[in-house]
């Protein structure tokens, strides 16, 4: 899978590096690709790294997500939590293609695309998405499914305060409520197998919360596919 993102991003018209600064090269270069984002095995609920062998951890064990699957690209490390960062508050939505096809490379991410029904991209409120003129997350969407995609089923109910800023318990809290199911789409969830994608995962709080509402929806299935994952 490694391999084939490789060839498909070199295929691309050249431009510069957005890691490496190589020029000419593509947006993410192939040396990049080969150094920075090996799979590595992770936990099948919530994505956090796991030794060899090891399907869930034992958060997950404990106390069961209310996802079915979720996968993560990379390591939220460097580089990539510099480059998201200046792709999300750097106005850079054109490098939504390069990092769809990194996340579709992830194992299991292909499989988990083709099964849905629908993929929904974690929504941003009205506030923030007029200050960053882009949502990361629908424009990842798009270029991972575009004919599967849809931004009108789940929404954002209201505004909170940046997750990163705040510690576990308060992520809880902050995001409690912030979602819902848009009027008259829930009859249109109700045992699909539904893929969430957003760009990157922390304590997994703002993902959880957003499963559980289409939970609650009826949806069968729930898979989160995020670009990256805090370790």
């Amino acid at each position: 899978m490694l391999r084939a993102l490789i060839d498909r991003m070199t295929t691309a018209l050249p431009s510069q590096c957005a890691v490496c600064r190589a020029w000419p090269a593509q947006t993410l270069c192939e040396a990049c690709v080969a150094r920075f984002a090996q799979p590595r095995p992770r936990c099948r609920s919530c994505a956090l790294p796991l030794p060899e062998g090891v399907k869930h951890c034992g958060a997950c064990i404990k106390q069961t997500p209310p996802l079915d699957l979720c996968l993560a690209a990379v390591a939220y490390e460097y580089p990539w939590s510099g480059l998201i960062a200046r792709y999300k508050f750097g106005a850079s939505p054109g490098w939504s293609q390069a990092l769809a096809l990194l996340m579709r490379s992830t194992p299991w991410a292909e499989p988990a695309l083709d099964a849905a029904d629908l993929v929904l991209p974690m929504p941003l409120s009205f506030e923030r998405l007029r200050r960053r003129g882009f949502n990361q997350a629908l424009e990842l969407a798009r270029h991972l499914a575009p004919g599967k995609t849809r931004n009108d089923v789940l929404l954002r109910a209201r505004d909170t305060p940046a997750q990163s800023a705040l510690p576990r318990a308060a992520r809880l809290r902050n995001v409690q409520g912030a979602f819902v199911v848009a009027p008259g789409q829930e009859a249109g969830l109700r045992g699909r197998r539904i893929l969430l994608v957003d760009d990157v995962m922390t304590s997994g709080a703002t993902l959880f919360a957003a499963a559980r509402v289409l939970r609650d929806a009826g949806v069968a299935h729930i898979t989160g596919l995020v670009l990256a994952r805090t370790e």
